[in-house]
């Protein structure tokens, strides 16, 4: 049985992955005000995979005995300063997700909670990747440097990010 406390920490998680859904989905719509219809994508996406990893955390506590407490996610912000502004703030968001991950892995051990131990090694794994992708993708923007058509080539750079996702969930669905 999963303990009071744990449950509680990962309702909070929940909480967590909930607002980073609803920030990128805003994001995602600053985007495509902006006309940066390959930035909007990723957000979009990003967004729904937040989503998904909120539900994970739903389904599992309901499975192990614990409560799901679906929470009031507040409004994120609607405007961003610019595209590198807004990708940094990814980055710094999914920072903040990571280390909340390794909170909860610190409590499962203390309380010897071997099956949440468990079931958060993949929250492990899909952080050290959230936060590659982010780095990377900073790379590249701060590669692009200050030229006129910058933003068309960020887009442009999250697009083929969009490409090789597609391409990678084709080639699993296929085989």
């Amino acid at each position: 049985m999963i303990s009071e406390k744990m449950t509680e920490r990962l309702n909070g998680q929940i909480a967590l992955e909930g607002y980073a859904s609803f920030l990128y989905l805003s994001m995602a719509c600053w985007c495509d005000f902006q006309g940066l219809a390959g930035c909007a994508a990723f957000m979009h996406r990003q967004s729904a995979e937040e989503r998904m990893h909120m539900l994970k955390i739903v389904h599992y506590l309901n499975e192990v005995g614990g409560r799901a407490i679906v929470p009031a996610i507040a409004q994120p912000p609607a405007d961003q300063e610019s595209a590198d502004q807004m990708f940094k703030a990814v980055y710094a968001h999914e920072q903040k997700v990571t280390k909340s991950i390794h909170e909860l892995i610190n409590l499962a051990n203390a309380e010897n909670d071997y099956a949440t131990l468990n079931f958060l090694q993949w929250y492990v794994a899909e952080q050290r990747e959230e936060e590659a992708l982010m780095r990377g993708l900073l790379d590249r923007i701060q590669l692009i440097g200050d030229s006129p058509m910058r933003l068309y080539y960020i887009d442009k750079e999250v697009d083929a990010i969009n490409q090789a996702a597609a391409n990678a969930a084709a080639a699993e669905k296929a085989g």
